[in-house]
């Protein structure tokens, strides 16, 4: 399939033709859900913890005896059912990340692509070239592109006048290909490729 090719100025600079193998799939939301989760885990710090009856700091000393008080058989003072007592079955560090196929994550990353294309969420830009590192210039260039909320990858390397003006832009992410990933894809509203990612991600899908 055939998208048109847009200057960062908002005016056609030609087309580009897509892979249907990348952009014209018809997404499936259970692989997509599969894969988000799948970062969302690796992202978790797992540094929760709470202290369990061998780590809390108190007297490990009988209580009180064990007959003749009329009361319940008790022994530490550390045991969870008593105030200021360890955590019973607590969270402990861990790592919540999970296994998933490579070949589901990069069906994932396709799959996400085809649904910004099927959304009319995608935009082919010529390249991502800032004459001066502006974010207020920037600001009125993706104005005039209709970009509020927005992922933009650009090629392998960004540069760097683009990269320092879309900085401060709220809402606005900026990735080389290489860091493109389906959880950055699906929290902005628009996705902006370059036509050097558009030949990356087709030469990586080859």
């Amino acid at each position: 399939m055939e998208l048109n090719v847009k200057t960062l100025s908002g005016t056609d600079a030609g087309k580009v033709s897509l892979s249907d193998e990348i952009f014209g799939l018809e997404p499936r939301e259970d692989i997509i859900a599969r894969m988000v989760r799948y970062q969302l885990a690796k992202k978790r710090q797992g540094t929760h913890k709470s202290k369990t009856r061998a780590e809390v700091s108190r007297t490990g000393a009988k209580m009180y005896k064990q007959k003749g008080t009329g009361r319940a058989r008790h022994h530490s003072a550390r045991a969870p059912q008593f105030r200021g007592g360890g955590k019973a079955h607590g969270p402990v560090v861990r790592s919540h990340a999970h296994d998933l196929p490579k070949k589901v994550r990069a069906l994932a990353l396709r799959h996400a692509l085809s649904a910004k294309l099927k959304s009319e969420d995608l935009i082919i830009v010529d390249n991502l070239v800032a004459a001066e590192a502006k974010t207020k210039t920037l600001v009125g260039t993706f104005a005039s592109l209709g970009l509020t909320n927005a992922l933009v990858i650009g090629g392998a390397e960004i540069d760097s006048n683009f990269k320092l003006a879309a900085a401060n832009i709220p809402n606005i992410d900026v990735l080389p290909v290489q860091g493109i990933n389906v959880y950055d894809i699906l929290r902005r509203g628009k996705l902006v490729l370059s036509k050097a990612a558009v030949e990356a991600l087709e030469e990586r899908f080859k």
